[in-house]
């Protein structure tokens, strides 16, 4: 029996969402993927506060909401892939196709979804992943002023501080995802992506200097390879500098656990950074570049310290031990959960949802 009722937004209690997500990696990546990973956890955190949610991802995907398996598998393991567009663009047109069975349609695709999205009814909005300082970027999001965005930090908005952005969601882990391991620091880490603009020469010179080893676990795109080859490989030696690879969120305890201080020595406007927080979650503080998001994820004095130069860095390595790493903790715990990430978006979704037209809703 069916029963059909109308509702115009403003009197949800459970919400019908769709996550919409990269289909590069699987959601979450089997080892590295920040957007990825974070829909993840969005996703999860949404369902178990009993919300009605739809995960379009990769059919490798791993979830509890439902999931709409739009690529067999992650497009960086098909090695058939040569236009990694088309399957993202079949994926945005079958979203269209179902937009009324949501309430919301959240985007985790940059720019792609607006003009598709912003010829149908349903309530949409986007969360920007990547940097914004790009010129060619301005005429499209001048294109579409109306679009809702969402912001990762205030720092990433610089560039286009005039777009149409409705609030800063900071990322969120799952509050016991990462816990501080009872292990005695002893190493510098560097996690993430080996890359020109993260600056793992930095993190070696700054190691080097301080007298203290270096562990990285890092992936190298296809991309960064040359550079990999050419500028960071031949400063490994094995001994003082190891390179240990991608690790996975089973693997990231142990690893930021026993380090003395996370480095993030990058040289770019970082949006974020996740590993920021995955290195707090464990009770490890961060030394940190002043560029990007920095200055909003770490607290100078509290979770890390936040240099200018290598030379600065080499002399937080002595500070930074004195950091409280129980107090590292405690501030993860207050300001980066994924519940509170979710109820950010929550907030976003209901403001939206309360703005449009009513709609019928279908109840089985």
């Amino acid at each position: 029996m069916l029963s059909i009722t109308i509702s115009d937004g403003r009197g949800f209690t459970t919400m019908r969402i769709a996550q919409i997500a990269p289909l590069t990696e699987s959601v979450p990546p089997r080892l590295y993927g920040g957007t990825e990973r974070v829909v993840s956890f969005l996703t999860e955190q949404l369902v178990a506060m009993g919300h009605d949610v739809t995960l379009f991802a990769s059919g490798d995907s791993r979830t509890s909401a439902d999931l709409a398996a739009m690529w067999p598998c992650a497009l960086r393991f098909d090695h058939t892939i040569r236009d990694a567009i088309a399957p993202h663009m079949l994926m945005l047109e079958q979203v269209c196709q179902r937009a009324d069975e949501f309430d919301v349609l959240h985007c985790h695709l940059d720019y792609w979804p607006f003009p598709l999205f912003s010829r149908q009814d349903t309530p949409f909005l986007t969360t920007l992943h990547g940097r914004l300082d790009l010129a060619e970027l301005r005429p499209v999001y001048d294109c579409f002023p109306e679009v809702p965005l969402v912001s990762i930090s205030d720092a990433q908005r610089l560039p286009l501080s005039d777009a149409n952005f409705v609030a800063t969601v900071q990322h969120g882990l799952p509050q016991d995802l990462l816990t501080p391991r009872h292990v005695t620091p002893s190493y510098l880490a560097f996690l993430g992506r080996i890359c020109p603009e993260k600056r793992p020469d930095r993190a070696i010179r700054i190691a080097r200097r301080a007298g203290i080893p270096l562990k990285i676990a890092a992936k190298v795109d296809r991309v960064d390879e040359a550079y990999f080859r050419d500028s960071i490989q031949p400063m490994i030696d094995g001994r003082d500098v190891e390179l240990i690879g991608e690790i996975n969120d089973a693997e990231k305890p142990d690893f930021l656990s026993g380090a003395i201080a996370l480095l993030v020595p990058i040289d770019w406007p970082e949006p974020f950074g996740l590993v920021m927080i995955e290195a707090m979650a464990c009770g490890t503080p961060v030394i940190a570049f002043n560029r990007g998001s920095v200055p909003e994820i770490v607290e100078h004095g509290v979770t890390g310290l936040i240099v200018e130069s290598e030379a600065e860095a080499v002399e937080a390595t002595s500070r930074v031990q004195r950091l409280s790493r129980a107090s590292v903790r405690r501030s993860f715990e207050r300001r980066f959960t994924a519940q509170r990430m979710a109820e950010d978006y929550l907030a976003l979704y209901r403001r939206l949802a309360a703005r449009a037209r009513p709609t019928l809703r279908v109840v089985r």
